[in-house]
């Protein structure tokens, strides 16, 4: 078993116990400087997978995407972070979690670049890609570098920041996006990064120890690797792309390269990546205890999975992020092209969930401290599913903006309550030691419930809109032909199309009939919006039955 480089004692060991590496002085004496660092660059990369929500709609009408290269948009970060972490989290155990940080950092700044720049959807994919690969360095490292830094009850409330970081940060993004398009241009939701990314790095090298694990095994498991990404990455293309290329009949040619898929195949592509990604999962699965035999390095430590509050805690955080993320992304989208606000009015509407979960994630400590951490997860994710389901009732396309506020403040606390004590739980039997691949793991568990979120959800959101487009347009008695296309536009366009026709007035393409159809696209569109917010729900409910293992697990613990 591998343990943290030895250190000189500091004032907090000797409530630690002795399983525990111990801290050295200069360390402890910067801890919540290093703590602030730590959490100013975790801000960063939660903002990052929240901040682009608001923005979208610009962007769908400033670069021409559609719903697909919309939800990539979104979608590409996490997957990166769900197919690196692992890899990241092994590198900064054995190179050092600061180095692999300053690095990280380096690498999300550059990849921010790529995309302020980008004028296609290609590029901006591309660039949002690039970040995803410096977030995975950044993530993994801020988490295990607080677990060997803080101890006794100084850990507890370093947990407790972290969690509320999280929370916080995820509900401040779409505000943040909002503004900064609206102020300025949707590029500069990633200048932005810049400067803050300058100021972190030079906090990590002044005040964030270095800290690694002293004996590892050896290799570096290429093979988990290469099965993880490709199996995620397949799985969420699958979901993302089955509107474009067809659930099982094929619709469209797919061109890989050299290679096509053609639309005369016998059965999409996207069974077969589903498929596919599956295996190569499996394959994960049996390759990391393969490993875990021959006494050489693995990306996961399968055992960490006998914890139950790691295994349930973990089943818990992905299904959550499922809803979470998927809201992120429908949202913004029925914000702006419904009920016509601009993207900073959207952006105000969304930080109802910030207030909430900035005060639910102040208060969430000291409520565990009576209740337990477990409770106050149980807790969170129940105002969580009764939050959303509200938003899913009043969500019609003459709902009041602060009426939705008043709704999202709801499910906001629920976020702040849940994510604030969710992480210490699920961490709370995993050993010092393996702080890192138990950090990366939880880690991970959320970013594929985000890249699967923005792929479920918004295809949730695409095959109803093929049902509530047309049923919303039946009492114009338009020709078929031209719902079809009223239908397609609708979804192709991620919705814009409502913007751009309310602005064109009786001078689009449909003259005097354009404000009729318009009203009732948008009554296709809010429906859509409910019925993919129910299935957010769903999600959030199975995340509330697994908080309810995870609580049966602590109490037996």
């Amino acid at each position: 078993m591998s343990a943290d480089t030895p250190q000189t004692p500091g004032p907090d060991d000797a409530a630690a116990g002795p399983a525990e590496p111990a801290v050295d002085e200069r360390a402890h004496a910067n801890r919540w400087r290093s703590l602030f660092v730590l959490a100013l660059a975790l801000s960063l990369v939660v903002i990052d997978g929240t901040i682009v929500a608001v923005a979208i709609p610009d962007i769908v009408q400033d670069l021409g995407l559609d719903l697909s290269d919309a939800q990539w948009v979104s979608a590409s970060y996490a997957v990166v972070l769900a197919a690196f972490l692992l890899t990241a989290g092994s590198l900064g155990d054995r190179l050092g979690r600061r180095r692999v940080l300053v690095a990280g950092i380096v690498l999300f700044l550059a990849g921010s670049l790529m995309a302020a720049s980008a004028e296609s959807a290609g590029n901006l994919i591309a660039g949002r890609l690039v970040q995803g690969l410096g977030a995975t360095a950044i993530l993994p490292g801020t988490l295990s570098t607080v677990n060997a830094t803080f101890r006794g009850k100084d850990r507890a409330a370093a947990f407790g920041i972290w969690g509320a970081v999280i929370s916080g940060a995820a509900a401040l993004g779409p505000l943040a996006g909002g503004w900064l398009t609206t102020s300025f241009t949707w590029p500069w939701i990633f200048l932005v990064n810049l400067p803050i990314g300058a100021l972190v790095i030079v906090g990590t090298l002044l005040w964030v120890p270095e800290t690694k694990v002293a004996t590892m095994r050896p290799g570096w498991d290429l093979a988990g690797l290469i099965t993880s990404a490709l199996g995620f990455g397949a799985i969420v293309f699958a979901l993302i792309e089955g509107q474009t290329f067809g659930w099982w009949t094929p619709a469209a040619d797919l061109d890989l390269g050299p290679v096509t898929w053609p639309a005369t195949a016998p059965v999409s592509i996207v069974p077969v990546a589903l498929v596919l990604g599956a295996l190569l999962l499996v394959l994960f699965v049996a390759n990391e205890k393969r490993q875990a035999r021959a006494q050489r390095l693995a990306l996961l430590d399968l055992t960490l999975f006998r914890l139950p509050t790691f295994r349930w805690g973990n089943l818990t955080a992905m299904t959550v992020a499922v809803g979470e993320f998927g809201i992120i992304f429908v949202l913004p989208l029925f914000l702006v092209n419904v009920l016509a606000l601009s993207t900073m009015g959207a952006g105000y509407v969304l930080a109802a969930m910030a207030l909430g979960a900035f005060f639910a994630g102040a208060s969430a400590r000291h409520v565990a401290a009576r209740f337990g951490a477990p409770q106050v997860v149980v807790l969170g994710l129940s105002l969580e599913v009764i939050g959303v389901l509200l938003v899913a009732w009043v969500a019609t396309a003459g709902v009041s903006p602060w009426l939705l506020g008043a709704v999202l403040v709801v499910y906001g606390a629920g976020l702040g309550f849940a994510s604030a004590q969710l992480t210490s739980t699920t961490l709370s039997q995993v050993p010092p030691e393996q702080s890192g691949e138990g950090s990366a793991a939880q880690s991970t568990a959320r970013q594929v419930g985000s890249a699967l979120g923005t792929a479920v959800v918004g295809a949730a959101l695409a095959a109803a809109l093929s049902t509530t487009v047309p049923q919303s347009l039946e009492p114009l008695d338009l020709p078929q032909a031209q719902v079809d296309q009223l239908t397609d536009a609708t979804a192709d366009s991620a919705g814009s199309v409502i913007s751009q026709g309310r602005a064109l007035g009786t001078d689009s393409p449909l003259g005097e009939q354009t404000p009729d159809v318009i009203e009732h696209l948008e009554d296709g569109f809010a429906d859509a919006t409910r019925t993919s917010l129910v299935v957010a729900a769903g999600f959030l409910a199975v995340g509330l039955g697994g908080s309810l293992l995870v609580r049966k697990a602590a109490r037996r613990s």
